[in-house]
């Protein structure tokens, strides 16, 4: 019995059972339905049954747009790691080998150069994975050398932020980032460059109250949470319920605090488009020369005879 239990048993469930990747299938947040990943992955992460739009990683997020998924990152300014030696439950600088431990990118935020349509374009992307996204001194130094290279290279700048706010564990060095962002944003706009904010879910807390409102066109992806301070927060603060959907992409298209919610699949030729808008110095279509209107004939009145 035991060499059929521990010899020929194992053979025969070797040959019947293949071993098969944990990760094959994935569970909708919006419907709890299984998607088989590969699916997912061909449908740039959007929900095939009902058009949910999952977070993607920042590099993914560059294919998409980027020409032939073709860019180049820029290298940012380094920052002091730990410039408060800050700990709560955990040091901070265990935080952060976490961070870089569970990510390829050692920082919450990209930028990339490459083009979009042909055009020039610099891109600063949001990592959500690294730390929630949050904005600390690396991420301002990061939308500070986007600016600067837009500038340089008479692009426009894409920001697409996905951040929680800003990072508590630099204290008032990451609120410090709110107006350095602010900073960069007027760069790019006193050099009459477009700049353009692509909302993703989440942006939320000292992102939303900084940079990430300031665009010449504010677009959002469907259902994606914007704002401030949590729902929760603002319940319990004002003690009564907020309408259905408050801090979704489409209630704040409907109060006119953004412009547009694109589809995954139609952000990049929409972006394209609004850049060629933007930049374009004549006129996006060939102009008619109006006809001009037949002069009136002027009235002439018979003159009586004098002799009548």
């Amino acid at each position: 019995m035991n060499w059929i239990s521990n010899y020929v048993r194992p053979k025969i469930r070797a040959l019947v059972q293949k071993d098969t990747p944990d990760d094959l299938w994935v569970k909708s947040p919006a419907t709890g339905q299984m998607i088989f990943k590969k699916e997912l992955e061909k449908n740039l992460w959007v929900c095939p049954y009902s058009g949910h739009h999952m977070r993607i990683s920042a590099r993914k997020r560059l294919e998409t747009l980027f020409d032939d998924g073709d860019y180049t990152l820029v290298e940012l300014p380094k920052t002091l790691t730990d410039p408060l030696k800050f700990k709560d439950l955990k040091r901070y600088t265990d935080r952060i080998k976490d961070a870089n431990a569970k990510n390829e990118d050692k920082e919450a935020i990209l930028v990339a150069r490459g083009t979009m349509g042909g055009m020039q374009t610099v891109v600063a992307v949001f990592n959500f994975s690294y730390m929630g996204g949050s904005m600390g001194t690396a991420v301002g130094e990061g939308l500070l050398t986007a600016a600067k290279l837009a500038v340089l290279q008479e692009a426009p700048l894409l920001v697409i932020p996905a951040s929680g706010g800003a990072r508590m564990q630099e204290g008032i060095l990451s609120l410090m980032q709110m107006p350095r962002s602010i900073i960069a944003v007027d760069m790019v706009k006193d050099a009459g460059l477009p700049y353009v904010v692509l909302l993703t879910d989440p942006t939320t807390g000292g992102v939303s109250a900084s940079f990430a409102m300031l665009g010449d066109i504010a677009i959002a992806e469907p259902q994606a949470n914007i704002g401030f301070a949590g729902k929760r927060v603002i319940e319990e603060t004002i003690r009564e319920k907020l309408p259905e959907g408050f801090q979704t992409a489409e209630y704040l298209l409907e109060h006119g605090m953004v412009d547009m919610v694109v589809h995954r699949h139609e952000m990049r030729d929409t972006l394209i488009r609004i850049f060629n808008l933007l930049t374009q110095k004549g006129p996006s279509a060939e102009i008619l020369p109006l006809k001009s209107a037949e002069e009136p004939k002027e009235e002439t009145t018979e003159q009586s005879d004098p002799a009548e």
